[in-house]
């Protein structure tokens, strides 16, 4: 049903697509809420939501709660949201990669919405940048401080919840502090983001749009639910987070020009047997 979900979004009206967001996000929750607890934490009405509802394939309201509740009861594998007990290796592998593709698709689609200039700006003029995740979101920090530091920023990566509390806590003015989380429900991920921000420091959040983390960053890159971790580890949301970042660190070594140049030149120097000698 999420799967559905999801891959009916760019058919749906903007309040449609609330809806949808709402539900992908708090999937038990919606399994076992009334219609209006649905219209009101989807700041919408309820004729907008049996609309949504009859537009991915389903009869009214009461069969969503159903299918949810199914989808969210018995899944159909726990290796991939996409993948079912009896496919094929061959038909797996293919569906893995389809699913890759549509994530990338996706955010391409919605980049001209996002706040590139904003974010490469406040990271232009950064003292320090922290990337901060936790589980598979940790890695995709791990992987992005990799690619940073060598544009002559000084960077770290924090991959618990008390690193990332500590840096909030002595954060100052021309820091950044950039949460990566694909659900944005670690309470402590917005705790630090006020923090921060109480700081002076500029906080960015790749993060899903409806949680709270994404109602206190500075700037935020909204990035879709796609996968319920309740049942999946995330695999096409994690490629989509990557590869933002590393256009986000493409955009700003063009404008950091010679500067970044020269770094990235010298970091690759440095692993040539010999430099320095």
């Amino acid at each position: 049903m999420l799967t559905e979900i999801h891959r009916a979004l760019p058919a749906l009206s903007p309040s449609e697509k609330q809806v949808a967001e709402w539900i992908v996000a708090h999937p038990k929750e919606a399994s076992g809420a009334t219609l209006a607890h649905v219209a009101k934490e989807c700041a919408t009405s309820e004729p907008t939501v049996i609309r949504f509802c009859r537009h991915v394939g389903l009869k009214g309201f009461r069969e969503l709660g159903i299918r949810l509740t199914e989808a969210l009861s018995r899944p159909g594998s726990y290796v991939h949201r996409d993948v079912h007990a009896d496919d094929a290796s061959s038909d797996a592998v293919i569906k893995v990669m389809d699913a890759s593709i549509r994530s990338l698709i996706d955010m391409k689609s919605r980049l001209s919405e996002m706040p590139i200039d904003a974010a490469v700006q406040a990271l232009t003029n950064a003292r320090q940048i922290a990337f901060a995740g936790l589980g598979a979101s940790g890695h995709v920090a791990s992987d992005a401080c990799h690619k940073f530091f060598r544009l002559g920023i000084p960077c770290s990566t924090l991959m618990d919840t008390p690193m990332i509390l500590q840096f909030a806590a002595i954060a100052e003015p021309e820091d950044v502090l950039m949460l990566i989380s694909h659900t944005g429900r670690w309470p402590e991920f917005a705790q630090a983001a006020r923090i921060a921000k109480r700081r002076g420091a500029t906080v960015i959040a790749i993060t899903n749009p409806a949680s709270e983390l994404a109602g206190v960053a500075s700037i935020l890159f909204p990035a879709q639910v796609i996968e319920d971790t309740s049942v999946f580890t995330p695999m096409s949301s994690r490629l989509a987070q990557l590869a933002l970042l590393d256009a986000l660190q493409v955009a700003l070594a063009l404008t950091r020009g010679s500067s970044a140049s020269d770094s990235l030149r010298l970091s690759k120097d440095a692993l040539q047997p010999g430099f320095g000698g």
